[in-house]
């Protein structure tokens, strides 16, 4: 699998069906929907997960087709190394250790190691200029802290405005989250709902997706600036109880 550590309960047989019907619903998309048409992007499925990979000259056109894609049944989250406008996005790996999610990524941890590009610790902010960054994955990093709120926060500040922030993070009904020491807290769809609502917080965060496999929780977030609308209720329903 591509996206590490998140053991889903269902089996290799069911996965790689689930993946091949979502390239196929993918395909039937680009070939039969006129607003994708001239849009080169490519899309492939791994264990739910859509990766996203091309060109397009708008980021207009990126958000059309993570949209769309999006809304296909089983798809858990949806991951980009689009380039928009002939540029390279950066993409940030936070607490990867010896693991990217993709090889071009600049990896950042605490500990030095041979997927790591930067040394920091997380729990003190993130060594990046303000709206600097297009895409963080943070897999399996806010379980172990204990105020990953801190951490959103350095996220919402280093993004773009049209950036994304991936989590990853086991379920906590799930064993992966208790049968690990060093997590300290536990996450649920809930938990990424509050994020986005969180009380009191001028940094807001839309939900682009999110989801659930019984092991693990997904969620692709993008920053909202102070006069953004926020997700309505109907927007909430999707994924959220």
């Amino acid at each position: 699998m591509t996206w590490i550590g998140a053991a889903a309960p269902y089996g290799q047989r069911r996965l790689a069906g689930l993946d091949r019907h979502l390239t196929e619903a993918a395909g039937d998309l680009f070939a039969h929907d006129d607003r994708l048409r001239g849009i080169a992007v490519d899309v492939r499925f791994d264990g739910g997960v859509a990766h996203l990979t091309g060109d397009v000259s708008d980021n207009k056109d990126l958000l059309l087709v993570r949209r769309l894609i999006g809304r296909l049944d089983g798809v858990l989250a949806v991951w980009s190394r689009v380039r928009v406008g002939g540029r390279d996005p950066v993409v940030l790996d936070i607490g990867c250790g010896g693991v990217k999610q993709y090889p071009g990524n600049v990896g950042v941890d605490l500990l030095p190691a041979s997927g790591v590009d930067v040394l920091a610790d997380l729990a003190y902010g993130l060594p990046f200029a303000d709206r600097s960054v297009d895409v963080i994955f943070a897999v399996h990093v806010l379980e172990h802290l204990i105020d990953f709120l801190a951490l959103i926060d350095e996220c919402h500040r280093v993004l773009r405005p049209d950036g994304v922030l991936h989590v990853l993070s086991p379920w906590w009904r799930h064993v992966n989250a208790v049968a690990d020491p060093t997590h300290v807290r536990l996450l649920d769809l809930q938990t990424i709902k509050g994020i986005c609502r969180r009380p009191g917080s001028p940094l807001r965060w839309y939900p682009l997706h999110a989801g659930c496999d019984g092991a693990s929780v997904f969620a692709d977030l993008t920053p909202l600036g102070e006069h953004d609308h926020g997700p309505d209720d109907a927007h909430l329903a999707r994924f959220f109880d």
